[in-house]
């Protein structure tokens, strides 16, 4: 009965990161919240390597739902000859931009990782950068700017590479990744849907590599999956990937009608409500005179 609950719980976590990965709401702030209520029976380790591995199921669901746009290697429907009618070039280019916008995020995530943790996971920073990026997409949403990128063809690697550099400050907890990456392509010039999608290629690598990172950081302490262990982070993975389909869908249906003035005034909510349960907890934690 007691392992039954733990495997609810990797559901509840599961759902929780296919829906905050992609909306631009901070998993990180959303996962704070629910670690107050869904408390996991396992190591500390496993719980670090768990949150971001959870997101290996939200990845390939952008592999599923886009993988004519992200497969180069397939026959060009007979428009070249030889070789390169088993390339699609366009899509070639668009993985040649999406390197270069991870590359600033990559190299700053493996120096800064560990200190990250111990230094910025944490409420009160989760709950400003929530509080932060809500006012920011208020404000940028208030002066709309006519969109000079509509296609993600038409993406530069100027424009990619300053997408990369909002992306590094997603590295803050509470940030949000896709927030900070769709802000960065708006101010640039892309259109919502572009800069939505751009990000949700982006995360391809991005979280891969973090995956990777935390799943040798956590064997090279000499820890091992349990079989416990292993089913709960399979469930986790098998939510996040089909919550994440529809999360997905949602929001690109959402921003080609909306702006993102809503999901702003989310985050300033979620962040007072963040900052709020810090200070019960500091406040009963206190010891009585």
């Amino acid at each position: 009965m007691e392992f039954l609950f733990e495997i609810l719980k990797a559901v509840a976590y599961g759902a929780i990161e296919g829906i905050t990965e992609w909306l631009p709401i901070s998993s990180t702030g959303h996962m704070i919240l629910a670690e107050q209520v869904l408390q996991f029976d396992l190591s500390a380790d496993f719980m670090e390597m768990f949150r971001v591995v959870i997101q290996l199921g939200a990845i390939l669901a952008v592999v599923v739902l886009y993988f004519r746009k992200l497969w180069p290697f397939c026959r060009d429907n007979g428009r070249d000859t030889g070789a390169a009618r088993f390339v699609r070039w366009p899509i070639m280019r668009m993985w040649f931009k999406i390197i270069v916008a991870c590359l600033p995020a990559a190299v700053l995530g493996i120096l800064l990782d560990d200190w990250m943790d111990e230094h910025l996971y944490n409420s009160i920073v989760v709950a400003l950068m929530l509080i932060v990026y809500g006012i920011a997409f208020i404000l940028i949403e208030r002066r709309p700017r006519p969109p000079k990128v509509t296609k993600l063809s038409r993406i530069t690697y100027k424009n990619a590479l300053t997408v990369g550099g909002w992306q590094v400050l997603s590295l803050i907890p509470g940030t949000s990744r896709s927030g900070s990456t769709i802000l960065g392509g708006m101010l640039c010039g892309l259109s919502r849907p572009c800069a939505a999608q751009f990000t949700f290629f982006l995360a391809i690598p991005v979280m891969a590599g973090a995956s990777l990172l935390k799943l040798v950081k956590f064997f090279a302490k000499g820890n091992a999956f349990t079989f416990n262990e292993v089913i709960i982070l399979l469930v986790g993975c098998l939510v996040a990937f089909f919550v994440s389909i529809a999360a997905i869908r949602f929001l690109m249906d959402y921003v080609k009608r909306h702006s993102f003035t809503l999901f702003g005034w989310y985050r300033i909510v979620l962040g007072v409500i963040v900052l709020a349960v810090w200070a019960v907890q500091q406040f009963t934690a206190a010891p009585v005179a």
